[in-house]
């Protein structure tokens, strides 16, 4: 009997367990938008939105094989928040409203987000769970739970999450419930009149930004005080509603809006300030394509940027090292607190460790077959080679072949292995990031190969001394980086492992991980390496995201940080005998770096990391680049 015929889509044997739902959410989200040709990838990257000459691109975070209710809704939440953003915004008007100071524009443009997320909040029920839950999931990873001080809580938060209240009724997600009670009081008070008129201008962008700009006023925002109508400047209003037709996508002017187009999330994640859980770039995020195709990162449209900046990132510059620290890991804990932290570390991954260790000992077959002897052929006096014996025999005017045993030129070599210690680091991304350094440790130290564990983060959050000096200091302009950076060696490379094993264990350690400057941390890493004695030198960076310091950043261009990593990069690859390699977790690092790999999940830089060093192993030979040559290799070493 034939098979009663159906109308659903066969699925490919290909297709992984997320895809369906990946068709689902993008489809969803361009019929939200009123945009059909909407270009939606999903990455494992924070959401985005990107203009481009052809169009506007969102990325969604990508979802786990094994997708939990939660998860789908924090993916959902993404994509409504994006399609609403593209459907009820209009760039022309908020550029025109938006203040000129950081504060100011900061809390600006958390307030529209606000507004077109309630949009279509109280229109659909099932969107408003979906936002619910992506703020939820936001202000759980920022650890809201630990700010002790209003000092602590982003106004700008406290706002958009009081201005959702008034608009949709619904109260603040429980995680962002605490930014809300350290500003409540302050804000009803001075701005609570304001609050209560936002309701009625929902549906006017125009209407909607006075009436930011004066609660902003009243809240002595500087900066905030209301712009003077004029008759050439007005802009004719889009459509708010969601259900309204494309006449919004003629006001769109994606073209001359350079780094300019907010996302959906734009607005709303500062990740606290200093309690930031994630180092890549915030969101809201925004490009253009430019005439090579790369996509360069956008300025966050909350920090101020500079006309005509270097791109270079030779203006890089610290405000001050005074307070800045290099130090060994056993300076920062007592060796008691270290064996308690190895001991949790080494129970956290006790099946990891076992994979991992396949692994490197695998490496290390590789690595003593490259030292052992081998052998030349074909040469006219040594050892009788009897497996060439048969040519004689076919053809007795043959020679006799003679071998000879000779030793494998294996350089000495030294490793840095380089890891990312910011707080987006945080739970198992770090464990397994420590087991893996610790067991290629032991094993490339096996195998003569010297080995060098350095870390990388900053002594305070937001600041720390170097951002109150310069505050004392009168806020000079351009003060450059505005942090305590901490670089901490884990294990010098003439160290014995036996002796820094248990330094890993801090890494575990409450409170170490904080913000994280890539640049500078790399060149440090090279300039010890630079100081080594042997023929070959490796560095290999291990991070999850581009850097992010929020003091840094807010007085200074948005691409200050990753301008300066550019750099470094490019002087270290290009005039350096020091190979560097990196490896991102969760992060396309591929744009920074031409010997690089991205992994989806933690669980697989055991992998990575012993296949990448057996790749470089490998290589017989390897001629200096420090003409600017492109070494041998890079397009297999590319993901």
């Amino acid at each position: 009997m034939p098979p009663a015929p159906t109308n659903r889509r066969p699925a490919s044997p290909k297709d992984a367990p997320q895809e369906p739902f990946k068709r689902a959410v993008s489809g969803a989200m361009r019929a939200m938008a009123k945009t059909p040709k909407l270009d939606v990838h999903f990455a494992a990257e924070r959401p985005s939105l990107i203009s481009t000459p052809e169009g506007a691109k969102a990325r969604l975070t990508e979802p786990p094989r094994k997708l939990t209710p939660k998860e789908a809704a924090i993916v959902r939440g993404q994509a409504d928040s994006i399609a609403l953003r593209l459907a009820c915004h209009n760039d022309a008007i908020h550029r025109r409203y938006a203040p000129e100071t950081t504060e100011a524009r900061a809390a600006f443009d958390a307030m529209e987000q606000a507004r077109v997320e309630s949009l279509g909040a109280r229109r659909m029920t099932g969107v408003a769970a979906n936002i619910d839950a992506m703020l939820e999931d936001r202000y759980s990873r920022s650890h809201t739970e630990k700010m002790t001080s209003r000092a602590d809580a982003p106004l700008e938060d406290a706002l958009a999450l009081m201005a959702r209240e008034r608009l949709t009724g619904l109260e603040p997600p429980p995680h962002g419930a605490k930014i809300v009670e350290f500003w409540r009081g302050v804000i009803e008070e001075r701005a609570g009149g304001d609050l209560d008129r936002l309701a009625d201008a929902i549906d006017d962008q125009k209407q909607f930004a006075h009436i930011v700009r004066e609660l902003l006023s009243h809240l002595d925002m500087a900066g905030a005080e209301t712009p003077e109508e004029t008759e050439s400047e007005d802009v004719e209003e889009p459509p708010q509603n969601p259900d309204d037709s494309e006449e919004q996508k003629q006001e769109e002017d994606q073209a001359k809006s350079q780094a300019e187009m907010e996302t959906s999330l734009a607005a709303e994640d500062s990740e606290q300030e200093g309690e930031s859980e994630s180092s890549e770039a915030p969101y809201g995020e925004s490009a253009e394509e430019g005439d090579d195709g790369d996509l360069e990162e956008a300025a966050d449209p909350r920090r101020p940027t500079t006309p005509n900046a270097d791109r270079s990132g030779a203006d890089y510059h610290a405000y001050t090292t005074r307070f800045d620290e290099i130090v060994r890991a056993e300076e920062l804990c007592d060796a008691e607190e270290l064996d308690r932290l190895r001991a949790y570390l080494d129970k956290q991954l006790l099946h990891l460790s076992s994979v991992v260790g396949r692994l490197a000992n695998r490496l290390q077959r590789r690595l003593m077959a490259q030292q052992s002897r081998s052998w030349e052929f074909d040469i006219e006096e040594g050892m009788l080679d009897p497996a060439r014996l048969p040519r004689i025999i076919i053809d007795p005017q043959q020679p006799l072949s003679f071998k000879r045993e000779k030793d494998t030129d294996f350089r000495d070599t030294v490793v840095t292995l380089l890891l990312d210690n910011s707080g987006s680091m945080r739970g198992r991304p770090i464990t397994v990031a420590a087991t893996c350094a610790d067991i290629l440790a032991r094993t490339l130290e096996r195998c003569g190969v010297k080995v060098e564990i350095l870390g990388f983060t900053t002594r305070a959050w937001k600041g720390g001394q170097s951002r109150e000096l310069w505050l004392n200091e009168g806020k000079k302009a351009n003060p450059g980086r505005l942090n305590d950076i901490r670089h901490i060696i884990y294990k010098a490379a003439d160290a014995p492992w036996r002796r820094a094993r248990r330094n890993l264990g801090l890494m575990m350690r409450e409170g170490l991980l904080k913000e994280n400057i890539d640049g500078e941390a790399l060149d440090w890493a090279h300039r010890r390496l630079l100081a080594r004695q042997e023929q070959r030198r490796i560095l290999m960076m291990i991070s999850d995201g581009a850097p992010v310091d929020d003091s840094t950043l807010s007085v200074n261009p948005g691409n200050y940080l990753e301008r300066h990593l550019r750099q470094v990069i490019h002087d270290i690859e290009t005039k350096s005998p020091v190979e560097l390699i990196a490896i991102g977790i969760g992060h396309d690092v591929t744009r920074y770096y031409r010997r690089a790999v991205t992994i989806v999940d933690a669980e697989e830089l055991g992998g990575a990391m012993t296949e990448k060093l057996a790749e470089l192993f490998s290589e017989t030979s390897r001629p200096a680049h420090a003409g600017g040559g492109r070494p041998k290799g890079i397009a297999a070493m590319r993901a």
